[in-house]
């Protein structure tokens, strides 16, 4: 399953969300922003390519839909609710990624096995 974690910028959030995911074994894990000053600004490729997109407001969300509505259509975007408050990789992001994202991956992993 290919996932997608988007923020503003490409810094904090969802970088650490990647790290965290990307040794998991069957995922595949990219990590992106909607500013134009992100690190690594997401693009129609990586929209193609997400089975499954986690932003991490609201504001990513209303982002995603603006740039790119048609090709987010059949995808399914995930709003964690993770305010902009953290660094790299702090524990206490690693928590709330782990408790927002884990019972969503759970739930299509069953969905899938049936």
């Amino acid at each position: 399953m290919n996932l997608l974690f988007v923020c503003s910028r490409n810094k904090w959030r969802s970088p650490t969300a990647e790290k965290i995911w990307k040794n998991e074994p069957g995922y595949s894990v990219r990590s992106a922003g909607t500013s134009p000053n992100a690190v690594r600004r997401i693009n129609f490729k990586d929209i193609c390519w997400a089975d499954c997109i986690f932003v991490m407001e609201t504001k990513h969300k209303h982002r995603l839909l603006a740039n790119f509505r048609t090709l987010l259509q059949y995808k399914s975007i995930h709003v964690l609710d993770i305010p902009d408050e953290y660094s790299f990789n702090d524990p206490e992001l690693v928590s709330e990624l782990l408790a927002r994202v884990n019972p969503t991956l759970d739930f299509m992993e069953e969905q899938n096995s049936h």
